[in-house]
């Protein structure tokens, strides 16, 4: 059965509102519990949407996120020495009650986002659960420590 839709919030581009029905259909193609459970779709400057789904392994430390997939692929989809200009991030789960709903990075993926696009527009959900809103993607994270590469 197909979960219900993320209801697209008012403030949410047509652009953005674009890769949150993308997330969603791949997420509904590919789930599997315990398994495959984050799908996430992003942008680059360049107009291009990219995916990623969540890989579970066994040992939870193998776990690789939606946001490092799509980052990655994203990266191989550039010509050698481009730089990777993520526009903006939405990632999705399904609720136990069959819900999709817009999900926030984990530490390590805004670590990553922040590293390769800071100014990226990352969809989460408020802490409450309320509502979806848009953050720019360094300030996910207070008092970041920047590396030079």
């Amino acid at each position: 059965m197909t979960p219900a839709s993320v209801a697209v919030p008012p403030e949410m581009s047509d652009g953005d509102a674009e890769l949150l029905s993308v997330a969603q259909a791949l997420l509904d193609r590919v789930r599997q519990a315990e398994r495959h459970e984050v799908a996430t779709a992003l942008r680059t400057a360049d107009g291009r949407i990219h995916t990623g789904v969540h890989v579970e392994g066994s040992c939870r430390r193998s776990s690789v996120c939606a946001e490092g997939v799509a980052l990655g692929t994203a990266r191989g989809a550039l010509p050698p020495g481009a730089p990777l200009e993520v526009t903006s991030v939405v990632s999705v789960q399904v609720k136990p009650a069959g819900q999709f709903r817009i999900i926030a990075p984990c530490g390590v993926c805004r670590e990553l986002i922040s590293d390769y696009c800071p100014d990226a527009t990352v969809w989460i959900t408020t802490v409450d659960g309320d509502r979806p809103v848009a953050a720019r993607a360094l300030d996910l994270l207070p008092e970041k420590s920047r590396r030079r590469w």
